[in-house]
């Protein structure tokens, strides 16, 4: 049986899905308030600024995976107004019914779709944006569902991977700091639960760094593909175009 990466510690790839799957149904709940916490509030300003580079206009047709508690889908869903179609998907029914039940409070009534990512429901040539904030570190075959979104979207559509990156050099050692010694401690005091977050700062790690991520997404099928470094590197913003 093939082996990967669950945070530092190698597993069967079978029983990855089920590990993180066991972790966001844990900190679904609280999921928005530790944004807001472990990130000062910048993700905020990272998913503002990635809905700015979207494209997204009256009319288009957009995926958002791993669309979780479904701030992104909120924005998309504005931008595309009433004859746009935006699905919100994931892969985690804890996340989904948190992010459709906000959706439905903020009067947006949008198709949530339970969803492996490398299995994409939907048609070829169908979406003219498809997007993943924060949760393609967490999928088994990231090629696989690299080569999905690709296949989803239509010749000139663009994908927009917003995550975690590869740190500028200087902050290194306080980011570790912070995400080894400080972030799990905050997860146990307002989430109830250490390990989980002990977990969710091993999976930035894994990640494959900015130059390496635009290589997998060329290999996927992706013609032209250029990132912007957020915050010094701690989020990277990828957008590849499908020629």
């Amino acid at each position: 049986m093939a082996e990967t990466h669950f945070g530092f510690k190698q597993v069967d790839e079978s029983e990855k899905a089920e590990k993180v799957a066991g972790v966001f149904h844990s900190v679904a709940q609280k999921y928005d308030v530790m944004n807001d916490l472990m990130s000062g509030g910048l993700h905020r300003i990272w998913k503002h600024f990635t809905i700015a580079q979207s494209g997204i206009r009256e009319g288009s047709k957009v995926l958002d995976i791993a669309a979780g508690t479904g701030d992104l889908t909120k924005a998309f869903a504005r931008k595309a107004g009433r004859t746009g179609e935006v699905w919100h998907t994931d892969i985690n029914s804890s996340m989904l019914q948190v992010g459709r039940d906000r959706l439905l409070d903020e009067g947006l009534v949008v198709p949530s779709l339970l969803c492996d990512a490398e299995k994409l429901p939907f048609p070829d040539n169908y979406f003219d944006c498809v997007s993943v904030a924060f949760g393609l570190r967490n999928m088994t075959h990231k090629d696989v569902a690299l080569s999905e979104m690709c296949r989803v979207l239509k010749p000139g559509g663009r994908l927009l991977v917003l995550e975690f990156s590869k740190v500028w050099a200087p902050l290194k050692m306080p980011y570790d700091f912070y995400s080894f010694k400080l972030l799990p401690k905050i997860g146990k005091l307002v989430a109830g639960d250490e390990e989980s977050y002990q977990y969710l700062a091993e999976s930035i790690r894994m990640h494959p760094d900015q130059e390496t991520l635009k290589g997998m997404m060329q290999e996927a099928g992706f013609g032209v593909v250029n990132y912007h470094n957020l915050t010094g590197g701690v989020v990277a913003l990828h957008k590849g175009f499908k020629v």
